[in-house]
């Protein structure tokens, strides 16, 4: 290479690659110094880009799992107050079990004492079961908790919830609202009041009804069994009362009706009990002589006999909420039993079997004397029943629907109706503590699902965040055993640059040393 005075070639070739020497240098040591090989926008554009959306997501998650712990919290403290009332029902569903022993007045009313601390304790827990500010076991609205950040392919970012039911465990009964009239409204078109009054059974003698036959020649003696037509037609001569009540007592058994059993033991008399509500029986004779078919409802009282009709039905009136799975919140019946009133409104969520429970306890916890009511279900034909029965047989009953827009009766709707003060009452709670204790359990058994939810949704979270921060290191992380043997070799490329351009600077003294 030809060297002048003026232009200096070698040092300007040793110049440059000193300065490319310190480039790379100063770059190496901002990655051993920063521990990241993409640090700005500046070192890798497009994987700068996808490591800060990335980054940004990791922030999020760390939101989302404070607001998992919380939730955790908030349904962790409804659990266990579900849970304590559970436990509190349960012992007093004990005591009201041992109030169905002939006791005294005075041994009744310790144990209603018993009964009522429990049931305040109860109040207090569920008044007081919340988590900043959020009480999971009063009211109807559901709560909700930040559970992920969803980013699709297209860029678009959505997140998911996971929502919490409150399973309200107070006792409010409810506002049953406006009432639509007899005609239950187009949302209870499938509820059916069946049956009347009129009865000649003794609830005391577990629905018994007894037909005193006596014999008459050519003559027919009909039952109607629900629904079904019975006939026995006696012939001109010979055949006996026992006759008679043999023969219908064959085709009563052929039916097979659940809860329908037949007694023909004694002579002259065919004796029906039946335990199912929904059964009605009616009797007819054309006998000529009144008194051929009678029914007796074993209290001393014989109803109208002879060529009559006579319908001998259940006291019990069928509430029928067929195909009707379930309830909007703010829907309610309510049963009038003369001058009695019955109702209960939906919550959210509740089914038709919920009702009919509802209505039972409001029905068993008003302690009106002779009126009680059972909860049946027909696996059959999938339907849920309530049987209203009125030992006095004289009252009227009808069934109203509202206007759905009542407000909801409490999970626990009649605890603080829960009385033994009496036998008839203690029976009557039996089966109240029951329904009440069922529907804890089901609170209880709700958050423990829940709070299981959260906490896998939580660990998924913390498994998520991991993943994403090793994908970022693996995008910008700088390999630093790399990087320290690329450092230390440009600062060997460095001094021999610096050497190199020496070497060049001196050339322009050698030049000179010709004209010496």
């Amino acid at each position: 290479m030809n060297n002048t005075l003026l232009t200096n070639n070698s040092a300007m070739v040793a110049l440059e690659t000193l300065r490319g020497i310190n480039k790379d240098l100063t770059q190496v040591q901002a990655t051993i110094s920063t521990g990241k090989e993409v640090s700005n926008a500046r070192d890798n554009a497009a994987v700068w880009a996808i490591s800060t959306v990335m980054s940004t997501d990791v922030e999020s998650f760390k939101q989302i799992s404070d607001s998992l712990n919380k939730g955790s919290a908030t349904v962790g403290v409804a659990r266990n107050a579900a849970e304590s009332v559970t436990d509190l029902i349960t012992e007093m569903k004990t005591l009201v079990v041992s109030a169905q022993d002939d006791l005294n007045a005075d041994d009744r009313s310790k144990i209603q004492a018993d009964i009522a601390a429990k049931r305040d304790q109860i109040t207090t827990i569920v008044s007081a079961a919340q988590f900043n500010g959020v009480n999971l076991v009063q009211g109807t609205e559901d709560s909700t908790f930040l559970a992920s950040l969803d980013r699709q392919s297209d860029g678009t970012v959505s997140t998911s919830n996971i929502t919490v039911g409150r399973q309200d465990l107070t006792t409010a009964a409810g506002v049953f609202g406006t009432a639509l009239g007899a005609t239950p409204s187009a949302a209870f078109a499938d509820v059916d009041a069946t049956g009347t009054n009129s009865s000649t059974t003794d609830a005391a003698t577990g629905k018994v009804l007894q037909f005193n036959i006596t014999a008459a020649n050519s003559a027919t003696y009909s039952l109607t069994v629900n629904g079904t037509q019975l006939s026995y037609t006696t012939a001109a001569s010979g055949d006996t009362a026992d006759t008679i009540r043999d023969a219908l007592a064959a085709q009563v058994n052929a039916l097979g009706i659940e809860g329908l059993t037949v007694d023909a033991s004694t002579t002259g008399e065919l004796s029906l009990a039946n335990t199912n509500s929904f059964t009605d029986i009616t009797a007819l004779s054309t006998a000529d002589t009144p008194g051929n078919f009678v029914a007796n409802d074993n209290d001393g009282t014989t109803p109208p006999d002879g060529n009559a009709l006579q319908t001998l039905e259940q006291r019990a009136t069928s509430i029928d909420l067929s195909n009707t799975a379930s309830f909007a919140e703010g829907q309610g019946l309510r049963v009038t039993l003369g001058g009695d009133s019955f109702s209960y409104v939906a919550g959210k969520g509740e089914t038709a079997e919920d009702v009919a429970r509802g209505l039972a306890t409001a029905i068993g916890s008003a302690s009106v004397t002779g009126v009680s009511a059972q909860v049946q279900y027909d696996s059959t034909n999938d339907v849920w029943s309530l049987a209203v029965d009125d030992a006095t047989g004289s009252q009227t009953l009808t069934v109203v629907a509202n206007d759905g827009a009542g407000t909801a009766s409490g999970g626990l709707f009649g605890l603080d109706q829960i009385d033994v003060s009496t036998a008839a009452d203690a029976a009557a709670a039996l089966g109240n503590i029951e329904t009440l204790l069922g529907n804890s359990i089901s609170a209880a058994a709700a958050f423990g699902s829940d709070q299981s939810r959260i906490e896998s949704q939580s660990e998924f979270i913390t498994s998520l965040s991991d993943s994403l921060k090793s994908g970022i290191g693996t995008l910008v992380d700088a390999d630093l055993e790399a990087a320290s043997a690329r450092l230390q070799a440009l600062q060997v490329q460095q001094q021999l640059g610096t050497q190199a351009l020496s070497i060049a600077n001196q050339g322009s003294q050698s030049l000179l040393s010709l004209f010496r």
